[in-house]
This record gives structure tokens, C-alpha cells and sequence, in this order.
């Protein structure tokens, strides 16, 4: 790889935007998907015969572009989007990851596992009926996962003439509600994902839009700035012994940048056991790097021969993240056992497992109102703040400022699940009560 361009990922060639869709059912968000494929030639010609054969079958007149994500027969019978459905294309500007995620409230939580690595939102709203209450629901959760730009897709113009005066509606409607949100970039574009406009060529009916059409706008969007380049975090994954070769004196730790840089030369220090060194190489691909920065995946070699296990952080001694056994979280709840106070789980936080125990459940969101409801507990798809008590200390950033080191998962203990999702929150912004000894894990 250039060494150059690692100097400066913003200079990349071709850059990765990961996007989502959200929204109500029936807002068309798989159809504007299919769309965005379809006209920017992103399809191959074998997935337009399965169109083809899908319509005939399901008795459709036209080629039903939803089909392109929504993949399961339930989804196809019923015509809505039920898991999430992800699917990659390219320009010659960017490459695109879309996470099409479902529209029911009683799939929030499939919602929030497509949203959770995006860097920008697609929020839909049917324009007949303006900003609904999942609208306002899947932008608050954009804005709690740290996504910071969104773009309101006013879809179904066709349906109301390509009216101009409710399209300025909703947008006046919808900017009162995210001034309330921690989101940085609103771009609202009318269109019809049925017909085409505004997805990617302009629309003849309504020549009074004068902004991007949404392929433009996901091309141009700057997303180099989202990458946390200041806070310098390597979790291990794995230790590097060849007992063979000319590198059978090796003794690297592999893993993924989470997030800065790293260059030789560098001090560190293994959290959470203490110990310290310097870089003294920086592998990746058989390729010695003087530089490298997240998200490569490389291997470090240190100077001095330090017992470094899976699970231990990497970070300069000037810029160490926090580190303490009891933290707070803002937790979406995943599972029908609903999450109670004193219940015991796993948790995994970057590389590293540990035992945990709730100790307290501070509110329950109201995501359509914003306001914070007192609670013993939390069910199927709420979010709300929790205290956690860990058996080891977590080495982690806040969520807002580093995705990587902020977030984690719970798991039950017994079937091994996925309950619940979890974003770290500053201490410095947050009331911990002193720890004790209360809870054993």
C-alpha cells in the first residue's frame, strides 16, 4: 500500500461510505434501494432475470424493485422488509455498503444492528404522510448510535403531484424535531423511488428542487472527518510465533487499528496489565510500514519481549482511554427476557469477555418524545441507560467519540445469545455512584 496515501486516508482514491435505511413500512425503502441500483447500472444481468422471474411468479405487472433486498419469501409474500439486507455497489467516485433495515417497530432492534457501523442515514417519509412517529424513532436511535450524517428522503412525490409546498412542509416539520439530536449534517431531498427522481438523475417534474439528487449527495458527502485519528487504540486479537523461517525469532501482535494512528518509534502501554514499550516495527501483508492507521488490520513488533494476551489494548502513554470496572451504558434491548436490575451476563467489548451484572437502570427512553422515564426494567426493543458492574475493568472510550472502543454487546449466560447492544458514556458526563461491593459476578 502507499505509504503516502496512509499518511492521510482522506486522499484515498475511492472511499467506503456505509449508509442505512430507515424509516416506516411502506415508505419504499427497498424500492429506493433497488432503484439506486438499478439506474446506476450496479446490477448484473442474471439478478434482472430473477426480477423478471419474481414478477411473473408473484403475478406482478412491473419488475418489483424491492426485490433486490428484500430476500426472504416472508418478505417478498408480505411485501415488507423483516432482517436486515445488505448489499454493495460501486461508482467511479465511492464505494457503498446499504444496510436495508425494516421499518417495524417490533423489529427496532434488527434496526439498530443494520444502523450501528453506518456513516450515514436514509431517512424515508412517505410524502401523503409526512413525519411519522417511526420517522422521529429511527432518527433519534441515528443520532444515539453517533451517525452524523442524514439525509430526509421525501419519497412518493408522484403521489402528490410533486407538490413543492408539502415537501417545505415536511422538512419545516422534521427540522424542529432533529434540532432536538446530535446529528451534524441534514440534507432533504424530494423524490419518487417508484418513478426515479431525484435517486439518481435529476427530476423533470420538479425543476424547483435545486439541490443534489441522493446519488450525488452519498458520492460527495465528506466522511474522511469521521474517522477518529486522535485517540490511537489497538485491541489484541492474536499472538504471532513462527517457529519457522527467517522470522522464527518473531513475536508480533496482530489485530485491527480501532481507531488513530500508530508509527514507529512510538511509546505504549498494554492495558489493562501496566506494561510498556516502544514500536519497533509495523507488519502488514509480509510489508514493513512506517506508519498505519485504523481501519488497516496490521501486526505490531515491540522492542522489548512483554507478555501482551488477546484482549489487552494498545495506546500511547500520552493518550490513555478510561478504565474502570463500572460503567454506564445507553443499551437497546434485544430479547423477549426483558433486562432487569441484578441480572448477571457476559459482555464483550472489543476483543475481550467478561462477566457482568446490571446495577441499576437509570430511564427508559421515550424515543418519540425524547423524555426520560423512570424504570425497573427494560423490554424488546427499548434503549435506555444502565449501570454496569464488570469482573474486570473495560478499557474504552465514550461512544460518541470512539464507535470502536464504545461499544459492546450482552450476552446470556445460558443460551449464549445476543440481548442486548450497548454505547458507552463519558464518566465525566455521567453521575457513577462510588463503587462497592454489592454485586458479586
Amino acid at each position: 500500500m502507499n505509504l503516502n496515501l496512509q499518511r492521510n486516508p482522506s486522499k484515498s482514491t475511492v472511499q467506503l461510505l456505509r449508509f442505512t435505511t430507515c424509516g416506516s413500512v411502506d415508505d419504499g425503502k427497498s424500492t429506493l434501494i433497488g432503484r439506486l441500483l438499478f439506474d446506476s447500472k450496479a446490477i448484473l444481468e442474471d439478478q434482472f432475470q430473477a426480477l423478471k422471474r419474481a414478477k411473473l411468479m408473484l403475478g406482478d405487472s412491473e419488475v418489483n424493485l424491492a426485490n433486490l433486498t428484500d430476500g426472504l419469501r416472508a418478505e417478498r409474500e408480505q411485501g415488507i422488509t423483516i432482517d436486515v439486507a445488505y448489499r454493495y455497489f460501486s461508482t467511479p467516485k465511492r464505494k457503498f455498503i446499504v444496510a436495508d433495515t425494516p421499518g417495524h417497530v417490533q423489529y427496532t432492534r434488527n434496526m439498530v444492528t443494520g444502523a450501528s457501523t453506518a456513516n450515514l442515514a436514509l431517512i424515508l417519509v412517505d410524502a401523503r404522510k409526512g413525519v411519522s412517529e417511526q420517522t422521529r424513532r429511527h432518527s433519534a436511535i441515528a443520532s444515539l448510535l453517533g451517525i452524523p450524517h442524514l439525509a430526509l428522503c421525501i419519497n412518493k412525490m408522484d403521489l402528490v403531484n410533486f407538490s413543492r409546498d408539502i415537501y417545505e412542509n415536511i422538512c419545516q416539520e422534521f427540522s424542529a424535531f432533529h434540532k432536538k439530536l446530535e446529528i451534524k449534517n441534514v440534507a432533504s431531498i424530494p423524490m419518487s423511488a417508484l418513478l426515479g427522481d431525484n435517486v439518481v438523475d435529476n427530476s423533470k417534474n420538479m425543476n424547483w428542487y435545486k439541490g443534489q439528487t441522493l446519488l450525488s449527495f452519498l458520492e460527495s458527502v465528506k466522511i474522511s472527518s469521521n474517522l477518529n485519528l486522535d485517540k490511537p487504540r489497538f485491541p489484541v486479537q492474536w499472538i504471532i510465533r513462527p517457529d519457522c523461517g527467517s522470522h522464527n525469532e518473531l513475536r508480533a501482535f496482530a489485530g485491527q487499528i480501532a481507531s488513530g494512528t500508530f508509527q514507529i518509534g512510538d511509546p505504549i502501554i498494554a492495558l489493562p496489565s501496566g506494561r510498556q514499550s516502544r514500536i519497533k516495527n509495523i507488519l502488514m501483508n509480509n510489508d514493513y510500514l512506517k506508519l498505519a492507521f485504523a481501519p488497516m488490520s496490521i501486526s505490531l513488533v515491540l522492542e522489548d519481549e512483554i507478555d501482551i494476551g488477546r484482549g489487552e489494548i494498545i495506546v500511547p502513554k500520552e493518550n490513555m482511554p478510561h478504565l474502570s470496572k463500572e460503567v454506564e451504558a445507553m443499551v437497546c434491548w434485544m430479547n423477549e427476557t426483558p433486562l432487569k436490575i441484578g441480572r448477571k451476563y457476559i459482555l464483550k467489548h472489543t476483543s475481550r469477555t467478561t462477566k457482568t451484572v446490571i446495577k441499576d437502570i437509570k430511564y427508559r427512553i421515550n424515543i418519540d418524545s425524547l423524555k426520560e422515564n423512570q424504570t425497573q426494567t427494560l423490554k424488546l426493543n427499548e434503549i435506555g441507560k444502565v449501570v454496569l458492574r464488570t469482573a474486570s475493568p473495560l478499557i474504552y472510550d465514550c461512544y460518541q467519540d470512539n464507535r470502536s472502543l464504545g461499544s459492546l454487546i450482552i450476552i446470556d449466560e445460558v443460551t449464549h445469545e445476543t440481548v442486548g447492544a450497548g454505547m458507552l458514556i463519558d464518566p465525566q458526563n455521567s453521575s457513577l455512584p462510588p463503587e462497592t461491593s454489592d454485586y458479586s459476578i
